[in-house]
């Protein structure tokens, strides 16, 4: 009498089965296979020796990297007060958002050129930067106001820096004013300008909010770290 055949196994579905080749995993650095436990170095897969490495000192090029940075968020800084003016000067309206824009932009900026390195140094930078193009935009501003003949309390100050007629009358008879001195006026009249917009309390005041919240946005994208984030060990 012939046997019955075998009964089908019963599929599992607790436990999964995988069947084929595994690929092995390797060192993003050194090219390696990894046994055992792995690394992550700015999420990349690290053995543990070269994890080592990245705990242990500052990546090659810092310096270079923080120069590079700086470049970089110095066009980003003239680009924001083109912005900003712009804006400023087609509209007719000193729009405070613009400085949030000009944050992002610059601190952007700044960790492209560095290639993800960041630290407090990089964020000093981006604050000086970003305050000095939202704070400078005001000449330029200010300048197309009185070539428009116009009587704003803005342009009016850039008059009284700029010409030699506003000099005291005992000095009326010295050469007027040098182009430096000119100029040194205007930087200053344009690095205070977000506070003599104060003049006017309410929107000098909600202004000043807008450009800390700016400069907010800058400090946090430029914080990164000057040495790689290094992650684990973590089991194959």
């Amino acid at each position: 009498m012939p046997e019955p055949a075998p009964a089908p196994e019963t599929p599992q579905f607790e436990t999964a089965e995988y069947q084929g080749v595994t690929t092995p995993d390797w060192c993003r650095t050194c090219k390696q296979t990894v046994v055992g436990t792995y690394y992550r170095v700015k999420g990349e897969m690290a053995c543990a020796s070269c994890a080592e490495v990245a705990k242990g000192k500052a990546p090659a090029g810092s310096h270079g990297a923080f120069a590079r940075a700086v470049v970089f968020g110095g066009f980003a800084a003239v680009a924001g007060l083109v912005l900003y003016a712009a804006v400023a000067i087609i509209t007719g309206w000193m729009i405070g958002y613009v400085s949030l824009a000009v944050g992002f932009i610059i601190g952007k900026a700044m960790m492209m050129g560095s290639r993800g390195l960041g630290g407090r140094r990089y964020q000093i930078t981006a604050l000086a930067l970003t305050y000095a193009a939202v704070s400078l935009a005001a000449i330029p501003i200010a300048l197309s106001d009185y070539i428009g003949n116009d009587t704003s309390p803005q342009s009016a100050q850039v008059q009284q820096q700029a010409s030699p007629e506003s000099a005291p009358a005992a000095d009326q008879g010295e050469q007027q004013m040098t182009l430096a001195k000119a100029t040194g006026s205007l930087l200053l009249f344009g690095l205070a300008s977000p506070f003599l917009s104060l003049a006017d309390p309410v929107h000098g005041f909600i202004g000043l909010i807008i450009l800390f919240v700016g400069l907010q946005i800058a400090w946090k994208i430029t914080a990164g770290s000057e040495v790689p984030e290094v992650e684990g060990p973590y089991n194959v």
